[in-house]
Protein backbone atom coordinates (compact mmCIF):
# COMPACT_ATOMS: atom_id res chain seq x y z
CA UNK A 1 0.00 0.00 0.00
CA UNK A 2 1.76 3.32 -1.15
CA UNK A 3 -1.31 5.75 0.64
CA UNK A 4 -4.20 6.84 2.91
CA UNK A 5 -6.59 9.07 2.82
CA UNK A 6 -8.13 10.90 6.50
CA UNK A 7 -10.45 13.73 7.02
CA UNK A 8 -8.05 16.62 8.46
CA UNK A 9 -9.48 20.17 10.82
CA UNK A 10 -8.40 22.82 8.51
CA UNK A 11 -9.20 25.81 10.32
CA UNK A 12 -11.99 26.77 11.77
CA UNK A 13 -15.25 25.81 10.89
CA UNK A 14 -13.22 23.46 8.09
CA UNK A 15 -12.35 20.15 7.95
CA UNK A 16 -11.10 18.04 3.98
CA UNK A 17 -10.62 14.86 3.08
CA UNK A 18 -6.32 14.84 2.60
CA UNK A 19 -4.19 12.18 1.65
CA UNK A 20 -1.17 11.20 4.07
CA UNK A 21 0.76 7.97 3.75
CA UNK A 22 -0.45 4.63 4.75
CA UNK A 23 -0.18 4.02 8.23
CA UNK A 24 3.35 2.12 9.69
CA UNK A 25 3.69 -0.33 12.52
CA UNK A 26 4.90 1.82 14.84
CA UNK A 27 3.92 4.00 17.61
CA UNK A 28 3.90 8.40 17.55
CA UNK A 29 7.67 9.05 17.23
CA UNK A 30 6.55 11.49 20.71
CA UNK A 31 5.22 8.75 22.72
CA UNK A 32 8.19 6.39 21.52
CA UNK A 33 10.78 9.11 22.74
CA UNK A 34 9.02 10.31 26.37
CA UNK A 35 8.72 6.41 27.11
CA UNK A 36 12.65 5.79 25.88
CA UNK A 37 11.62 3.14 23.45
CA UNK A 38 11.51 2.27 20.14
CA UNK A 39 9.08 3.72 17.67
CA UNK A 40 8.37 -0.33 16.25
CA UNK A 41 5.11 -1.61 17.57
CA UNK A 42 5.19 -5.64 16.64
CA UNK A 43 1.95 -5.28 19.27
CA UNK A 44 0.02 -3.12 16.88
CA UNK A 45 -2.49 -4.02 13.20
CA UNK A 46 -3.91 -2.43 10.64
CA UNK A 47 -7.04 -2.25 10.07
CA UNK A 48 -8.87 -1.30 6.76
CA UNK A 49 -11.88 0.66 8.27
CA UNK A 50 -15.51 -0.37 8.07
CA UNK A 51 -17.00 2.42 9.80
CA UNK A 52 -15.98 5.81 11.50
CA UNK A 53 -18.47 7.69 12.94
CA UNK A 54 -18.23 11.63 13.00
CA UNK A 55 -18.71 12.11 17.05
CA UNK A 56 -20.02 15.93 19.06
CA UNK A 57 -16.13 15.60 20.30
CA UNK A 58 -14.87 16.49 17.10
CA UNK A 59 -17.17 19.11 16.38
CA UNK A 60 -15.58 21.25 19.00
CA UNK A 61 -12.31 20.70 17.55
CA UNK A 62 -14.03 21.64 14.39
CA UNK A 63 -15.82 24.64 15.52
CA UNK A 64 -12.01 26.08 16.49
CA UNK A 65 -13.35 25.54 20.29
CA UNK A 66 -10.01 23.51 21.13
CA UNK A 67 -5.94 23.92 20.50
CA UNK A 68 -6.14 22.00 17.82
CA UNK A 69 -3.63 22.60 15.05
CA UNK A 70 -4.06 23.10 11.43
CA UNK A 71 -3.91 19.46 9.98
CA UNK A 72 -4.64 17.52 13.10
CA UNK A 73 -6.37 14.22 11.67
CA UNK A 74 -9.69 13.73 12.87
CA UNK A 75 -11.87 10.84 14.57
CA UNK A 76 -11.75 8.63 17.14
CA UNK A 77 -14.76 6.20 16.74
CA UNK A 78 -13.51 3.03 14.75
CA UNK A 79 -14.90 -0.01 13.39
CA UNK A 80 -12.05 -2.26 11.40
CA UNK A 81 -11.41 -5.47 9.56
CA UNK A 82 -7.53 -6.57 10.52
CA UNK A 83 -5.28 -6.49 7.36
CA UNK A 84 -1.52 -6.20 8.62
CA UNK A 85 -0.30 -7.54 12.20
CA UNK A 86 2.35 -7.34 14.17
CA UNK A 87 4.67 -10.40 14.86
CA UNK A 88 3.51 -10.37 18.83
CA UNK A 89 -0.05 -9.73 17.96
CA UNK A 90 -1.35 -13.56 19.27
CA UNK A 91 -5.12 -13.49 19.35
CA UNK A 92 -6.02 -12.02 16.18
CA UNK A 93 -5.74 -12.97 12.67
CA UNK A 94 -6.13 -11.41 9.05
CA UNK A 95 -9.99 -10.66 8.33
CA UNK A 96 -11.53 -10.34 12.09
CA UNK A 97 -13.47 -7.16 12.05
CA UNK A 98 -12.99 -5.43 15.57
CA UNK A 99 -14.13 -2.64 17.23
CA UNK A 100 -11.94 -0.04 17.92
CA UNK A 101 -12.53 1.28 21.83
CA UNK A 102 -11.68 5.30 21.44
CA UNK A 103 -9.74 5.41 24.60
CA UNK A 104 -5.40 3.93 23.35
CA UNK A 105 -4.29 1.88 26.44
CA UNK A 106 -0.92 -0.11 26.90
CA UNK A 107 -2.54 -3.04 29.06
CA UNK A 108 0.49 -2.55 31.12
CA UNK A 109 0.46 0.31 34.01
CA UNK A 110 -1.51 0.63 36.86
CA UNK A 111 -4.60 2.24 35.25
CA UNK A 112 -5.35 -0.33 32.83
CA UNK A 113 -5.26 -2.95 35.34
CA UNK A 114 -7.79 -1.44 37.43
CA UNK A 115 -9.66 -1.05 34.29
CA UNK A 116 -8.93 2.93 34.07
CA UNK A 117 -8.56 2.94 30.26
CA UNK A 118 -9.29 5.98 29.88
CA UNK A 119 -6.25 7.32 31.67
CA UNK A 120 -3.38 5.29 30.48
CA UNK A 121 -0.19 6.10 32.14
CA UNK A 122 1.72 5.14 28.89
CA UNK A 123 0.08 6.51 25.78
CA UNK A 124 0.25 10.31 26.20
CA UNK A 125 3.28 12.46 27.09
CA UNK A 126 0.89 15.95 27.75
CA UNK A 127 -1.61 14.12 30.10
CA UNK A 128 -2.76 10.32 31.44
CA UNK A 129 -5.28 9.10 28.68
CA UNK A 130 -5.10 8.96 24.56
CA UNK A 131 -7.26 8.87 21.95
CA UNK A 132 -7.18 8.24 18.39
CA UNK A 133 -7.12 11.85 15.82
CA UNK A 134 -7.54 14.20 18.93
CA UNK A 135 -6.01 17.44 19.52
CA UNK A 136 -3.59 16.86 22.90
CA UNK A 137 -4.27 12.73 23.16
CA UNK A 138 -0.86 11.51 22.48
CA UNK A 139 -0.38 12.03 18.34
CA UNK A 140 -2.23 9.22 17.20
CA UNK A 141 -3.58 9.06 13.68
CA UNK A 142 -7.31 9.53 13.48
CA UNK A 143 -9.67 7.27 12.45
CA UNK A 144 -11.89 8.95 9.81
CA UNK A 145 -9.52 7.41 7.52
CA UNK A 146 -9.20 4.42 4.66
CA UNK A 147 -6.66 2.66 7.50
CA UNK A 148 -5.60 3.01 10.29
CA UNK A 149 -2.91 1.57 13.22
CA UNK A 150 -4.13 -0.09 16.34
CA UNK A 151 -1.50 -0.45 18.83
CA UNK A 152 -1.25 -2.64 21.38
CA UNK A 153 -4.22 -4.81 19.56
CA UNK A 154 -4.53 -7.92 21.90
CA UNK A 155 -6.09 -6.02 24.55
CA UNK A 156 -7.66 -3.17 22.48
CA UNK A 157 -9.28 -4.83 20.56
CA UNK A 158 -12.82 -6.09 20.61
CA UNK A 159 -13.05 -8.78 18.22
CA UNK A 160 -16.87 -9.75 16.88
CA UNK A 161 -17.58 -13.64 16.78
CA UNK A 162 -18.73 -13.84 13.55
CA UNK A 163 -17.58 -11.53 10.66
CA UNK A 164 -21.11 -12.36 8.93
CA UNK A 165 -23.16 -11.48 11.62
CA UNK A 166 -21.08 -8.69 12.65
CA UNK A 167 -21.41 -6.99 8.82
CA UNK A 168 -25.83 -7.64 9.14
CA UNK A 169 -25.13 -5.87 12.02
CA UNK A 170 -22.85 -2.86 11.59
CA UNK A 171 -24.53 0.15 11.96
CA UNK A 172 -25.29 -0.60 15.77
CA UNK A 173 -22.02 -2.25 16.54
CA UNK A 174 -19.89 0.83 14.99
CA UNK A 175 -21.51 2.86 18.17
CA UNK A 176 -19.21 0.74 20.54
CA UNK A 177 -16.08 2.79 19.84
CA UNK A 178 -17.79 5.35 21.61
CA UNK A 179 -20.90 6.25 22.31
CA UNK A 180 -22.91 3.51 23.29
CA UNK A 181 -20.21 3.11 26.02
CA UNK A 182 -20.22 6.50 26.64
CA UNK A 183 -24.01 7.11 26.88
CA UNK A 184 -24.07 4.03 28.98
CA UNK A 185 -20.96 5.13 31.39
CA UNK A 186 -23.23 8.38 31.81
CA UNK A 187 -26.48 6.55 33.04
CA UNK A 188 -24.58 4.05 34.86
CA UNK A 189 -22.69 6.30 36.84
CA UNK A 190 -25.91 8.14 37.77
CA UNK A 191 -27.56 5.22 39.49
CA UNK A 192 -29.64 4.79 36.84
CA UNK A 193 -31.60 1.58 37.92
CA UNK A 194 -34.80 -0.53 37.68
CA UNK A 195 -37.67 2.38 38.16
CA UNK A 196 -35.36 5.33 38.05
CA UNK A 197 -36.50 8.74 36.55
CA UNK A 198 -34.04 10.25 35.05
CA UNK A 199 -32.99 13.63 32.97
CA UNK A 200 -30.53 13.98 30.23
CA UNK A 201 -29.47 17.14 28.76
CA UNK A 202 -28.71 17.07 25.59
CA UNK A 203 -30.57 15.37 22.02
CA UNK A 204 -27.73 15.10 20.14
CA UNK A 205 -26.05 11.10 19.59
CA UNK A 206 -24.85 10.75 23.29
CA UNK A 207 -27.39 12.33 25.20
CA UNK A 208 -29.68 9.37 23.11
CA UNK A 209 -26.93 6.86 23.40
CA UNK A 210 -27.33 7.82 27.45
CA UNK A 211 -31.26 7.70 27.44
CA UNK A 212 -31.63 4.44 25.47
CA UNK A 213 -28.95 3.09 28.06
CA UNK A 214 -31.09 4.47 30.60
CA UNK A 215 -34.00 2.49 29.33
CA UNK A 216 -32.03 -0.53 29.53
CA UNK A 217 -30.72 0.13 32.85
CA UNK A 218 -34.50 0.09 33.67
CA UNK A 219 -35.72 3.63 34.25
CA UNK A 220 -39.25 4.16 34.29
CA UNK A 221 -39.17 7.72 32.63
CA UNK A 222 -36.23 9.17 30.88
CA UNK A 223 -36.59 12.96 29.95
CA UNK A 224 -34.27 14.52 26.92
CA UNK A 225 -33.83 18.07 27.41
CA UNK A 226 -32.75 20.41 24.20
CA UNK A 227 -33.43 22.96 21.96
CA UNK A 228 -33.16 21.29 18.75
CA UNK A 229 -36.77 20.32 17.73
CA UNK A 230 -35.86 17.34 15.17
CA UNK A 231 -33.10 16.04 17.85
CA UNK A 232 -36.07 16.43 20.12
CA UNK A 233 -38.28 14.38 18.23
CA UNK A 234 -35.55 11.67 17.47
CA UNK A 235 -35.91 10.91 21.22
CA UNK A 236 -39.48 10.53 21.05
CA UNK A 237 -38.68 8.34 18.62
CA UNK A 238 -37.99 5.51 20.96
CA UNK A 239 -39.94 6.23 24.07
CA UNK A 240 -38.20 8.81 25.60
CA UNK A 241 -40.37 11.95 26.92
CA UNK A 242 -39.18 15.86 26.04
CA UNK A 243 -38.32 19.32 27.39
CA UNK A 244 -37.93 22.42 24.57
CA UNK A 245 -35.64 24.15 26.70
CA UNK A 246 -35.90 26.64 23.78
CA UNK A 247 -39.17 27.85 25.61
CA UNK A 248 -37.18 29.40 28.49
CA UNK A 249 -39.84 28.04 30.94
CA UNK A 250 -38.18 26.66 34.20
CA UNK A 251 -36.85 23.36 33.99
CA UNK A 252 -37.93 22.25 37.32
CA UNK A 253 -42.07 23.31 36.07
CA UNK A 254 -42.05 21.02 32.98
CA UNK A 255 -40.67 18.08 34.87
CA UNK A 256 -42.94 18.66 37.10
CA UNK A 257 -45.51 18.33 34.34
CA UNK A 258 -44.02 14.99 33.23
CA UNK A 259 -43.46 13.31 36.53
CA UNK A 260 -46.03 15.04 39.00
CA UNK A 261 -42.66 16.79 41.02
CA UNK A 262 -40.21 18.85 39.79
CA UNK A 263 -37.18 16.19 40.57
CA UNK A 264 -35.55 13.27 39.01
CA UNK A 265 -33.81 10.18 40.46
CA UNK A 266 -30.74 10.68 37.83
CA UNK A 267 -28.72 12.98 35.82
CA UNK A 268 -27.02 13.01 32.65
CA UNK A 269 -24.60 15.91 30.96
CA UNK A 270 -24.35 15.34 27.37
CA UNK A 271 -23.29 18.66 26.00
CA UNK A 272 -20.88 19.67 27.89
CA UNK A 273 -18.74 22.85 27.73
CA UNK A 274 -20.41 24.90 24.83
CA UNK A 275 -23.77 24.91 26.91
CA UNK A 276 -26.29 27.98 26.39
CA UNK A 277 -28.32 29.29 28.65
CA UNK A 278 -32.64 28.48 28.10
CA UNK A 279 -34.91 30.55 26.12
CA UNK A 280 -34.66 30.63 21.86
CA UNK A 281 -31.81 33.40 21.83
CA UNK A 282 -29.78 32.50 24.96
CA UNK A 283 -25.99 32.90 25.14
CA UNK A 284 -23.30 30.30 25.60
CA UNK A 285 -23.36 29.54 29.25
CA UNK A 286 -20.98 26.94 29.99
CA UNK A 287 -22.17 25.84 33.53
CA UNK A 288 -25.89 25.42 32.65
CA UNK A 289 -26.33 22.37 32.41
CA UNK A 290 -24.17 21.12 35.57
CA UNK A 291 -26.32 24.07 37.80
CA UNK A 292 -29.51 22.46 36.34
CA UNK A 293 -28.56 19.06 37.23
CA UNK A 294 -28.34 19.95 40.35
CA UNK A 295 -31.45 21.82 40.43
CA UNK A 296 -33.68 18.61 39.24
CA UNK A 297 -31.78 16.10 41.22
CA UNK A 298 -33.13 14.76 44.02
CA UNK A 299 -30.75 14.73 47.69
CA UNK A 300 -28.43 11.95 46.98
CA UNK A 301 -28.46 11.29 43.55
CA UNK A 302 -25.60 10.69 41.01
CA UNK A 303 -24.76 13.25 38.06
CA UNK A 304 -23.22 11.66 35.32
CA UNK A 305 -21.31 13.81 32.69
CA UNK A 306 -19.80 11.92 29.72
CA UNK A 307 -20.11 15.61 27.96
CA UNK A 308 -16.52 17.13 27.25
CA UNK A 309 -15.18 19.98 29.34
CA UNK A 310 -11.99 20.99 28.28
CA UNK A 311 -9.03 22.86 29.58
CA UNK A 312 -8.38 25.20 26.60
CA UNK A 313 -11.12 26.90 24.61
CA UNK A 314 -9.73 29.77 22.85
CA UNK A 315 -13.65 30.56 21.67
CA UNK A 316 -14.81 30.62 25.77
CA UNK A 317 -16.98 33.48 27.12
CA UNK A 318 -14.28 34.62 29.26
CA UNK A 319 -10.87 34.26 30.56
CA UNK A 320 -11.92 31.25 33.15
CA UNK A 321 -13.55 29.65 30.96
CA UNK A 322 -10.73 29.23 28.31
CA UNK A 323 -9.27 27.15 30.99
CA UNK A 324 -12.43 25.28 31.73
CA UNK A 325 -13.09 27.09 35.29
CA UNK A 326 -16.95 27.78 34.87
CA UNK A 327 -19.27 29.18 37.18
CA UNK A 328 -20.43 25.39 38.94
CA UNK A 329 -22.83 25.91 41.89
CA UNK A 330 -20.49 22.98 43.59
CA UNK A 331 -22.12 24.55 47.05
CA UNK A 332 -25.85 23.19 45.87
CA UNK A 333 -24.53 19.97 45.00
CA UNK A 334 -22.53 19.57 47.98
CA UNK A 335 -25.54 20.68 49.95
CA UNK A 336 -27.80 18.05 48.57
CA UNK A 337 -24.83 15.18 48.80
CA UNK A 338 -24.83 14.82 44.76
CA UNK A 339 -22.08 12.39 43.43
CA UNK A 340 -20.25 13.51 40.24
CA UNK A 341 -18.41 11.10 37.58
CA UNK A 342 -16.36 12.95 34.96
CA UNK A 343 -13.86 12.03 32.44
CA UNK A 344 -13.56 9.73 29.60
CA UNK A 345 -15.49 6.27 29.59
CA UNK A 346 -13.39 3.47 29.34
CA UNK A 347 -14.99 1.87 26.78
CA UNK A 348 -13.25 -1.47 27.73
CA UNK A 349 -15.23 -1.79 30.84
CA UNK A 350 -18.93 -1.62 29.02
CA UNK A 351 -17.82 -2.35 25.10
CA UNK A 352 -18.46 -6.71 25.46
CA UNK A 353 -21.65 -6.44 27.21
CA UNK A 354 -23.32 -3.81 25.32
CA UNK A 355 -21.98 -6.50 22.07
CA UNK A 356 -24.28 -9.20 23.36
CA UNK A 357 -27.16 -6.98 23.94
CA UNK A 358 -26.19 -5.92 20.40
CA UNK A 359 -26.36 -9.64 18.69
CA UNK A 360 -28.94 -11.01 20.75
CA UNK A 361 -31.30 -7.99 19.26
CA UNK A 362 -31.86 -6.49 23.05
CA UNK A 363 -30.14 -3.33 21.92
CA UNK A 364 -31.34 -0.72 19.21
CA UNK A 365 -28.50 1.78 19.02
CA UNK A 366 -28.60 2.39 15.48
CA UNK A 367 -32.39 3.39 15.60
CA UNK A 368 -32.27 5.30 18.66
CA UNK A 369 -29.51 8.10 17.16
CA UNK A 370 -30.27 7.65 13.77
CA UNK A 371 -27.56 6.37 11.97
CA UNK A 372 -26.54 7.45 8.15
CA UNK A 373 -24.22 6.54 6.04
CA UNK A 374 -21.84 8.72 3.99
CA UNK A 375 -19.08 7.97 2.12
CA UNK A 376 -15.59 9.45 2.75
CA UNK A 377 -15.64 12.05 0.24
CA UNK A 378 -19.07 13.57 2.22
CA UNK A 379 -17.78 13.90 5.59
CA UNK A 380 -16.76 17.90 5.13
CA UNK A 381 -20.49 18.55 4.06
CA UNK A 382 -21.73 16.25 7.08
CA UNK A 383 -19.28 17.77 9.28
CA UNK A 384 -21.59 21.16 8.52
CA UNK A 385 -25.01 19.78 8.06
CA UNK A 386 -24.02 18.32 12.09
CA UNK A 387 -22.64 21.94 13.53
CA UNK A 388 -26.15 22.73 11.70
CA UNK A 389 -28.19 20.95 14.47
CA UNK A 390 -28.74 17.73 12.28
CA UNK A 391 -30.38 14.91 13.77
CA UNK A 392 -28.52 12.23 12.77
CA UNK A 393 -25.32 10.42 13.61
CA UNK A 394 -23.18 10.48 10.56
CA UNK A 395 -21.17 6.55 9.81
CA UNK A 396 -18.43 6.98 7.28
CA UNK A 397 -18.55 3.74 5.01
CA UNK A 398 -14.87 4.27 3.46
CA UNK A 399 -14.63 1.33 1.69
CA UNK A 400 -18.10 0.63 0.22
CA UNK A 401 -18.68 -2.37 2.97
CA UNK A 402 -22.41 -1.51 4.68
CA UNK A 403 -24.57 -2.17 2.07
Amino acid sequence: MSGNRVVEYMGPGEVAVNSIDYPKLEIPREVAEWLGVRPAAPHAVILKVVTTNICGSDQHMARGRTTAPVGQSLGHEILGEVVELGSDVLFLKEGDICSVPFNIACGRCRMCFEGKTGICLNVNPARPGAAYGYVDMGGWVGGQAEYVMVPFADFNLLKFPDRDQALEKIMDLTMLSDIFPTGYHGAYTAGVTTGSTVYVAGAGPVGLAAAHAAQLLGASVVIVGDMNTDRLRQAKSFGCETVDLSTGDALPDMIEQILGEPEVDAGVDAVGFEARGHGADAEEAPATVLNDMMTVARVGAGLGIPGLYVTGDPGAVDENAQVGQIGVRLGLGWAKSHSFATGQCPVKKYNRQLMNLILTDKAQIAKAVNATTIPLDEAPASYREFDQGAAKKYVIDPHGMTS
